[in-house]
C-alpha cells in the first residue's frame, strides 16, 4: 500500500489521465458483501477520480450504502502496467455537477466534438456523479521487462 502523494508513484495520476483514456474497473461492495465490478468512464478532477453512474445501478446503490472502491487501470500490452486505486466515494446530484462532468467524460472518450452530446444524455436527473478521494495506490510498470 502506498500513500496517493508518495513521489516514487506520482506516475499513477499521468497513467491514469493518458490520451487515449483507458476504462477503469470500479469494484464495490454489494449488499450481501461480495464484490461487483463494473467499467467506468472516469476522468480527474485535481487529486480526485470522477466518474458517473446511475443511481438505481449495483455501483449506485452499493456506493450509497458503502462508500469504500476501488479502481483498476491497466495497459494489457507488454511491458504491462496497472494502477490500483482504493478510496472513499463522494456522491453529488447537483444537476450543475452532473452536466459538467458529465461533459468533460464523454468528451475524454468520446473526442471533443461529441462532449456536448454526451454530458446531455449523462448528465441528467437519475445519474450520480462520483468523486473518489484516494486513500491508497498500488502501481507497477514495464512488469515484464
Amino acid at each position: 500500500m502506498s500513500d496517493p502523494s508518495d513521489p516514487a508513484i506520482g506516475w499513477w495520476r499521468t497513467f491514469v489521465g493518458a490520451d487515449p483514456p483507458r476504462t477503469a474497473k470500479l469494484a464495490v461492495v454489494r449488499a450481501d458483501g461480495s464484490p461487483h465490478v463494473a467499467p467506468v468512464w472516469v476522468a480527474l478532477d485535481g487529486d480526485r477520480l470522477v466518474f458517473n453512474t446511475g443511481a438505481g445501478t449495483v455501483k449506485g446503490r452499493a456506493l450509497r450504502r458503502d462508500p469504500r472502491v476501488a479502481l483498476c487501470f491497466d495497459d494489457e500490452r507488454p511491458p504491462f502496467t496497472f494502477v490500483i486505486v482504493r478510496g472513499v466515494a463522494d456522491i453529488s446530484e447537483d444537476p450543475a455537477d452532473l452536466l459538467r462532468s458529465a461533459t468533460i467524460i464523454g468528451g475524454r472518450y468520446m473526442g471533443a466534438d461529441r462532449a456536448d452530446e454526451y454530458g446531455r444524455r449523462n448528465g441528467v436527473p437519475g445519474e450520480l456523479l462520483v468523486r473518489v478521494t484516494p486513500t491508497d495506490v498500488v502501481a507497477a510498470r514495464d512488469l515484464a521487462d
